[in-house]
């Protein structure tokens, strides 16, 4: 995996989870979060989504749902405060469109946010986790 396979419309924990904001400003409007692909190939073939509920208040750095692959379950952690607006029922129902298409059809969950969380750059993401150019 390159830093050009990062899009650089979003931003990143470093959790490996993403988040459709382009500035550490507090959008008006819900964004979605996902999990990037560096995650998505760590995990394997996943096998089962465990996702917040509409209407859930998520922490930014806090646990908030689980993913569960054929290797392992890892903590999904919320990279910003705020209220679930939605669920992607396409991923709860086929888990491996997250594998197959991290930042697209795979995303996970929408959030109307009140605080970001601490949040990297693709650029940042790609150098703590050594991603090659």
């Amino acid at each position: 995996m390159t830093t050009s396979d990062l899009p650089d419309d979003r931003l990143y924990s470093s959790d490996h989870e993403w988040v459709t904001l382009t500035s550490a400003e507090v959008p008006a409007e819900p964004v979605r979060i996902g999990i990037t692909r560096v995650a998505a190939e760590a995990l394997g073939d996943l096998v089962f989504l465990d996702l917040p509920d509409v209407g859930a208040e998520v922490t930014a750095g806090a646990a908030c749902g689980e993913v569960e692959s054929t290797k392992s379950v890892s903590d999904l952690v919320a990279p910003v405060t705020g209220t679930v607006t939605e669920i992607n029922t396409a991923a709860v129902e086929d888990p491996s469109i997250v594998s197959a298409d991290p930042y697209g059809e795979g995303w996970l969950f929408a959030v109307e946010v009140t605080a970001l969380g601490s949040l990297l750059t693709a650029a940042e993401y790609a150098e703590a986790n050594e991603l090659s150019s």
